[in-house]
């Protein structure tokens, strides 16, 4: 079992940056993979970026590269998520996921976080 609790989220202006955490218990954090995934109101849960179980290999959301930034501490058991530039169309819930290989989809991840709300007011 992995547990996963996020943290840092809250109430910015467009144009502020926020970083987010994640940290994991359970197995051990250094052979899974992490993931961000987000879901606004009234929208499906959706990919933001990943990264691999050494940090070697990074996928982002097309529509996110440049703004976000994944990272990994491993002594840590934390995965970070830096978001730069924010505009009030980030406003979500953002999740945390952790699984055996990194992916781009849900169904790749077999554990997931409660979630930490990020809003961003223009």
């Amino acid at each position: 079992q992995v547990q996963l609790v996020e943290s840092g989220g809250g109430l910015v202006q467009a144009g502020d940056s926020l970083r987010v955490s994640c940290a994991a218990s359970g197995r051990t954090f250094s052979r899974l993979a992490m993931a961000w995934f987000r879901q606004a109101p009234g929208k499906e849960r959706e990919f933001v970026a990943a990264i691999s179980s050494l940090g070697g290999t990074i996928h982002y959301a097309d529509s996110l590269k440049g703004r976000f930034t994944i990272s990994r501490d491993n002594a840590k058991s934390t995965v970070y998520l830096q978001m730069n530039s924010l505009k009030p169309e980030d406003t979500a819930v953002y999740y945390c996921a952790a699984g055996p290989l990194i992916g781009t989809i849900r169904s790749m991840y077999n554990y997931w976080g409660q979630g930490t709300q990020v809003t961003v007011s223009s």
